[in-house]
């Protein structure tokens, strides 16, 4: 462990190379909306993982620094608020050229698994890694999404999974207090989300706000927590005033005012 953390410090003391910044310019949105001291922490938190992660093109997809600086400074706007969070368990960051299918399984009710081909954005595993599509890492990188971030999904996913390899939503907490507000505004908001998602003709339905929740988030408490934190990440104007309470306590999980 010493080691690691002597190697995570030499490499955030490196020189951040201008070809890097060149690549931030055009595909970081986000970064250029913070102030100079996150902005250090940012290019601190992309020297790091850069350098600490196995970085694999899949498909023929080939990997490029561009690639790799545009993706760390997305999980890098992640953990922001969090002191060298760097997801020791994520060993590999594997990037696909588009969608990809992969095998699938269902249980239902009888405890039947059916297996089968889905196509996929992105997966996170548990101690394993972590998959990408670029296309869709891209264009939320560049702010180009209307309130999606692969990125912020999939990592949010692998913060659920630091407290058990079940992704729950609910991710460790600071604090018994927070932990009993967390649960009480997430699971109001999860059972209101799944009864609109019950009724088509919800409100919820209807709207086309990047901050609202889709459907997708009803899917269960753990997809619940990663779309909300797309939402907060990609377009946190529009979801605060759209789940305010909801925005409050994911700005203190994420110990991020946003912006």
């Amino acid at each position: 462990m010493w080691l690691r953390r002597r190697r995570r410090k030499a490499w955030g003391q490196r020189p951040f190379p201008a070809a890097w910044l060149d690549v931030l310019q055009s595909n970081a949105a986000a970064y250029w909306r913070l102030d100079e001291t996150r902005r250090a922490k940012i290019r601190r938190d992309i020297l790091v993982l850069v350098a600490d992660k196995n970085w694999e093109g899949c498909a023929g997809f080939v990997m490029t620094d561009e690639a790799k600086v545009t993706i760390a400074c997305q999980i890098a706007l992640v953990t922001l608020g969090f002191d060298a969070e760097y997801f020791d368990a994520v060993r590999s960051i594997l990037v696909y050229p588009q969608a990809y299918s992969a095998p699938g399984r269902t249980v239902i009710d009888s405890g039947v698994i059916l297996e089968g081909e889905s196509h996929r954005l992105g997966e996170a595993w548990y101690r394993g890694p972590v998959i990408l599509s670029w296309p869709e890492t891209l264009a939320a990188a560049r702010g180009e999404t209307q309130g999606e971030n692969l990125v912020a999904h999939e990592f949010a996913h692998q913060l659920d999974m630091q407290n058990g390899r079940v992704a729950d939503g609910l991710p460790p907490m600071a604090s018994r207090e927070q932990f009993d507000r967390w649960r009480r505004v997430t699971e109001r908001e999860f059972a209101e989300l799944q009864r609109d998602c019950e009724d088509r003709t919800a409100p919820r339905w209807r709207s086309s706000s990047a901050g609202a929740l889709d459907c997708s988030a009803a899917a269960s408490p753990a997809e619940f927590f990663a779309v909300a934190s797309e939402r907060f990440f990609a377009a946190p104007l529009a979801f605060r005033a759209s789940h305010s309470e909801l925005f409050g306590i994911l700005a203190e999980f994420y110990r991020q005012p946003m912006w």
